[in-house]
This record gives C-alpha cells, structure tokens and sequence, in this order.
C-alpha cells in the first residue's frame, strides 16, 4: 500500500480507485501506472501525489521535485486553464503521461465597506513598509524543506462560520480589489488558532495590511498564513504540531470586524484552504 503520513492514497491493486472521505471532499485514485493523486482537479486545488522511489514527474512540460519516498505536491491557481498534462518517467524507465481536466469554478462578489480610506488607498508614508512587509512574507514562504506533514489530513485552525471564500471577487469601500486568497472564519476576537497540521513557523510579525501574521512551513512549498490575530502565542523558529494553539482571532491590520484570514501558498500559487478540509458553512 502506499501511504503518506496517515492518508491512505492507494491500494494493492492500483487499477482500483476509491474515496478518502466524501465528508472531506477529498478524493484518491491510482492507476495501473503506479501513480497515486489525492486532491480535487480543480482550480485552487493542492493535489498531494506519489510514484515509485526514483520516479520522474513533469507538470506541462516543467520539473516536480518528488522526496526520499516519491511524494511531490502540486496545485491549480484561481484562473488556472482547465487542461494539463502531466507526465513521468517510472524507474525502470517506462514513461508514461496523464490529462488532467479541472472543473471550472465560479466566483461570488463580496462587497466590505466600512475600512479605513487609508487601507485601501496606502499614503506614500508606509509604502516603504508595504514593500517591506511583502519582502519578508515572499522570504517566510521561499524554502521548500523536506517536511511532509502536508500529507497529512488538515484540520480547521478556528472554530466559526465562514464569512469570506477563496476566489471571491472584493470590492472595497465601492472600488473593485484584487480576489481574496484565504477563507474567513469569523469568531470572537480571543477564539483560540490552531495549527491545521503540522509545521515550523517561519513568519510571526505585525503587517501592515494584514496585521498580526503568522505563517506555518508544512513541507515541500506549502505554506499557511494566518492574518488579522489578535495575539501570538509562538515565535519564528518554533516547531507545532496539528492542534497546538499559535494565536487568537482578532482584527488588526485591514480588517472591520474579529475574524481569521486563512490562506494556503505551494511558493507563489495561492490556493484554496477550505478543499483541505471537512466541508463547513
């Protein structure tokens, strides 16, 4: 069988398929070619995948890095085209190739009025600190260590309603911004943050536009960011385990009301959290 950290992605006999969890909305399938996927196809998605030790993989033509027992990662961004190709190159040399066919997704508008003018249009006066904000959070997010608690099955790092999607189109005090890549859990400013899975911290810093901000390595490129805490409870360097508290809900930086911003990167692809975890309203 092949198994990666806890999720079971194939069976003995890999021209069989089969379902993870339907209440995880994460699907695993394998083939006859030895290669294992687990992860929705479709745009924002992280496909988690395995092929023998030793194995070749290419995504549209460019390179995947697999680890030390054939795992390797790989994602869709919001607008990503519905078509690809991958393919791979077994040990023993037999090569072989996939077409991988994304479902299309379809945005909602959210409209937040209410922010601070200075937020959505910066004065000249912390430009320096925006660019410097988004140098260091390009840093936290630049290594790719071999840690793999990315196969893991995640949890949601908050308890709330989900108040803000992945994709949806924002329009700030009335003027159109750019998509928001995270997915808001609004709580009580104080509700306990948890890690969604495993993973060492590599950013914990007050931002300017997302306040308080912490992001977590899970291994191999992918990355979580927690934006707008009231408070943090680790520091970059430490090491969590999934569950242990990193912060608390708040609502600094561009906010207008308590809530957690979750976002997932595999390096400059921003991708969907809520696909990593149990469906939630």
């Amino acid at each position: 069988m092949y198994r990666l950290s806890g999720i079971l992605l194939g069976v003995v006999s890999l021209a069989l398929s089969c379902s993870v969890s339907a209440s995880n909305s994460i699907e695993s399938h394998s083939d006859s070619n030895q290669l294992v996927l687990n992860g929705k196809l479709t745009q924002g998605s992280l496909v988690r995948a395995q092929l023998p030790v030793g194995s070749n993989v290419q995504l549209n033509g460019k390179t995947i890095q697999t680890n030390s027992q054939g795992k390797f990662v790989f994602g869709f961004d919001r607008s990503a085209d519905l078509q690809h190709t991958l393919t791979w190159q077994l040990p023993n040399g037999d090569e072989n190739r996939r077409k991988l066919t994304l479902s299309e997704r379809d945005y909602v508008t959210q409209r937040i009025d209410g922010l601070d003018q200075k937020m959505v249009t910066p004065p000249a006066a912390v430009l320096k600190r925006i660019r410097s904000d988004s140098a260091n959070v390009a840093k936290a997010r630049a290594q790719s260590s071999d840690t793999d608690a990315v196969f893991t099955r995640f949890i949601w790092p908050a308890e709330g309603p989900i108040t803000g999607v992945y994709g949806s189109q924002r329009i700030l005090n009335g003027k159109p911004s750019r998509p928001h890549y995270g997915v808001d859990v609004g709580a009580p400013t104080g509700t306990p943050v948890v890690a969604p899975a495993s993973g060492t911290v590599t950013l914990a810093d007050d931002l300017y536009y997302s306040g308080n901000t912490m992001i977590l390595d899970h291994g191999m490129g992918v990355f979580s960011t927690f934006l707008h805490l009231d408070s943090m409870s680790v520091s970059s360097g430490d090491t969590l385990k999934q569950g242990d508290k990193l912060g608390e809900i708040g609502a600094t930086g561009r906010a207008t009301g308590a809530h957690l911003d979750w976002r997932i990167n595999l390096h400059k692809q921003r991708l969907d959290p809520a696909l990593l975890v149990p469906a939630r309203q």
